[in-house]
């Protein structure tokens, strides 16, 4: 398939973009080669799509539901037990309706860590987005256990040539405090073996730091690097709770940190160190965290949280500025991970975003970034391509109420059972 983008604006210039196949092939003025689409782009900017670094995306079904609450008895008292009752088909719905809350809001890829992998991943693909999906790895410290997680996800990679190259197979063992010492260096022999990328939750509480402790005398980073699991194939989400010589570590094996300010900010296990982790050199990707915790996925909404949460926390109103913020919603996993996106150019995967320039809050435009970041939400975003392929033209998506109505019917059974 091939579209033309007439009259973009594109750092500054207005152009005309080809698209052909996956790829941008021309950039110019006046292209007037034929297309199978043609998008009249007139008064809006084209820019790279966002990439969603952390996510649990069929917690959609569970928005609104046991806010409020610390993190521990959140998790302990209301999420698990009804995640529990969780079927495929329910995982499906509730990733469509993120994907499709995602493409709304100017989001392509992700990297996600949920129940019912096969649900997931059949939604994701059907939606045509891309995404590093993993089957959640908890094992409790039970052998049985252990050992059916570790059947379960060597099926689920040699199981992934029945979906597109735009899903990518990553283990995600949730925790070290639900996850065996002896699981973790499975996992960590898996990817290194397979080569496939592993995501974990790190650091996010105090309670975590203590346990791990006093399970094995050392904090959570530390323990980590004992064991030989960390490397530049692993992302980390959250990393609140640090030593500067944590840091230190996380820098030596160059770890991709998932960031996620509004969880934290809700669940209120802290704030992470963020300028000490940019100091040190650390890729921080910006992530949403699952609608439980947050409790939507509008990357937009995300990178102005996240400028001001470090601006207020830090009482410097330089900290986190529009660029590094919207940098960190863009460009990090698409240097590892989701490769050849990230930029409007020639040889670049078609992965990008039209957004109104029109829109009222947009206007007047004397920085877009700063609009971007500052002012804008999801509503700006007009059209959505991913991979040559129009996921949302003029913010029409073809499934969109089916989508809403079964996943409605899943959180009615789920509350019924």
């Amino acid at each position: 398939m091939s579209v033309l983008l007439k009259n973009a604006v594109h750092d500054g210039d207005v152009v005309d973009i080809l698209i052909e196949g996956k790829l941008i092939t021309k950039i110019g003025n006046g292209l007037s080669e034929k297309a199978d689409e043609v998008i009249d782009a007139t008064d809006m900017a084209v820019l790279p799509s966002f990439v969603n670094a952390h996510n649990h995306a069929a917690m959609t079904l569970l928005r609104g539901y046991g806010d409020d609450m610390e993190l521990m008895d959140w998790l302990q008292n209301k999420i698990w037990p009804l995640e529990a009752k969780l079927t495929e088909e329910d995982v499906y719905w509730g990733t469509k309706l993120a994907c499709l809350e995602m493409i709304k809001s100017g989001t392509t890829s992700f990297v996600d860590m949920y129940w019912h992998f096969p649900g997931c991943a059949k939604a994701v693909d059907e939606m045509g987005m891309k995404a590093l999906i993993s089957g959640v790895f908890i094992d409790m410290f039970d052998p049985k256990q252990a050992q059916k997680k570790r059947e379960l996800n060597e099926a689920l990679y040699f199981s992934m040539d029945k979906y597109s190259e735009r899903i990518t197979y990553c283990l995600g063992p949730h925790a070290i405090y639900t996850v065996s010492e002896e699981s973790l260096r499975w996992i960590r022999e898996f990817a290194d073996k397979h080569k496939v990328p592993i995501t974990i939750h790190l650091s996010e509480t105090v309670i975590e730091v203590q346990q791990c402790l006093d399970k094995y005398g050392c904090r959570p980073v530390e323990f980590l690097d004992k064991i030989g699991f960390l490397g530049p194939d692993v992302i980390v989400a959250h990393c609140i709770h640090l030593t500067d010589n944590e840091i230190e570590i996380l820098k030596k094996y160059k770890v991709i940190i998932a960031h996620n300010p509004t969880s934290n900010m809700k669940l209120c296990p802290g704030v992470m160190p963020y300028q000490k982790l940019k100091d040190a050199g650390l890729t921080i990707a910006l992530g949403t965290d699952g609608c439980s915790s947050n409790n939507n996925l509008d990357m937009l909404d995300e990178m102005k949280i996240m400028a001001l949460l470090h601006k207020n926390t830090t009482l410097d109103p330089k900290i986190a500025s529009a660029d590094e913020v919207y940098q960190s919603a863009t460009e990090p996993l698409t240097k590892s991970f989701f490769r050849n996106s990230g930029e409007i150019a020639v040889g670049k995967n078609a992965d990008l975003i039209l957004v109104n320039l029109n829109h009222h809050r947009l206007i007047p435009n004397h920085n877009l970034t700063s609009n971007l970041v500052y002012s804008a939400n999801g509503d700006c975003v007009d059209t959505v391509i991913c991979d040559g392929r129009i996921l949302m033209k003029h913010r029409h998506i073809d499934e969109e109420e089916e989508i809403i109505q079964r996943a409605k019917k899943a959180v009615n059974r789920l509350l019924k059972s």
